[in-house]
């Protein structure tokens, strides 16, 4: 006898387990991170996007927590790589060592801290652009090369990356092409002297927190795939194509969309992977809503973390200390103006 047929999941189904492992996920990590609600929903929006997050924030304020609690809620494996000045390429992608076995020597690849699921970048604008340029392949390509050898990473490959404000001392500002890697760009800001109180609690008192994982360790990678596959199969009517486009000819310097008022501050806008961005999240946000197809709103949630790092200001916007995040604002109220 053959074997049995698989049951098919309905839609429905699909969407309320979505959205219950999304709210589980959140929930658990809230167990051991106080406040940063936003920060959390946006961190697990980019994984399910199939996307990398750069999380800026002065030292102290529990980014390496977060990531690591992230990574113990969804069961995944996790490394962490601490960037150095000093800190060479093969000290994270890996390299080939001289072994010896029955007698025989060969070279064996020892794989680096980036094979890992979740992979957490601490300070990465501490280390020299060398280094930093060693993730590039890893982040897009989901893959590594070492002396001519392809090394495929298991899938959901995801890293956050931390870096400081770069006016702190002993930083590099991150290339523009790395910049781009990453879906979104979160700013984790001080907390509330409620929050605080809260957060000294946890960590000064006798009982420790830890967050139970969402899903058992061995099929995490397989269902997390199952809810990033279902975000991919989420609508988007033609309309909202436009007014994504409209977003992205907005703040373009230099294209027929440019707006005036916001392109004497810039440089450069966006790649296409600021659109892509713009779609993938709004996808996840519109099933975190219960609905199949995407919405204005879904949309507009998604605009500053997905573009806020890739507009490239001119002298001008920093000199008026014109931010990026301003220019996405008045980019936003202007197009509403004109529908």
């Amino acid at each position: 006898m053959g074997a049995a047929p698989r049951q098919q999941i309905s839609p429905v189904d699909r969407l309320s387990d979505f959205c219950r492992s999304f709210a589980h996920a959140e929930a658990e990590i809230g167990k051991v991170i106080v406040g940063h609600r936003e920060v959390i929903r946006k961190l697990l929006t980019a994984l399910l996007a199939g996307g990398h997050v750069l999380i800026e924030g002065v030292p102290g304020l529990g980014k390496t927590l977060l990531v690591k609690t992230a990574a113990e809620a969804l069961g995944l494996t996790f490394k962490r790589i601490q960037f150095t000045p000093d800190l060479m390429p093969s000290d994270i992608i890996g390299t080939q060592v001289l072994t010896e076995t029955d007698g025989r020597r060969e070279f064996t690849f020892k794989a680096g801290p980036i094979f890992a699921h979740v992979v957490l970048g601490d300070e990465i604008n501490r280390a020299t652009p060398k280094t930093q340029s060693a993730v590039l392949e890893a982040m897009e390509e989901h893959q590594v090369t070492v002396f001519g050898t392809t090394y495929p990473l298991a899938p959901p490959f995801f890293v956050l990356a931390t870096q400081n404000p770069i006016e702190l001392e002993g930083t590099y500002p991150l290339p523009e092409a790395q910049m781009d890697r990453f879906l979104f760009k979160v700013v984790i800001g001080s907390p509330k002297p409620d929050e605080l109180r809260e957060i000294l609690n946890r960590t000064t008192g006798a009982v420790s927190y830890r967050p139970q994982p969402i899903f058992d360790p061995p099929e995490a990678p397989a269902k997390i795939e199952e809810l990033k596959l279902l975000v991919r199969e989420v609508m988007v009517a033609e309309p909202l194509e436009r007014y994504i486009i409209s977003i992205i000819a907005a703040v373009t310097p230099g294209g027929p969309g440019t707006l005036p008022e916001i392109g004497q501050y810039l440089r450069f806008g966006p790649s296409p992977r600021g659109a892509q961005a713009l779609i993938l999240c709004a996808k996840v946000n519109a099933l975190l809503d219960g609905r199949a197809s995407v919405s204005y709103d879904d949309v507009n949630d998604a605009i500053v973390p997905s573009l806020r790092h890739r507009l490239l200001r001119n002298f001008q916007a920093e000199a008026e200390n014109v931010t990026p995040e301003s220019i996405l604002e008045q980019a936003l109220k202007r197009l509403k103006r004109s529908s």
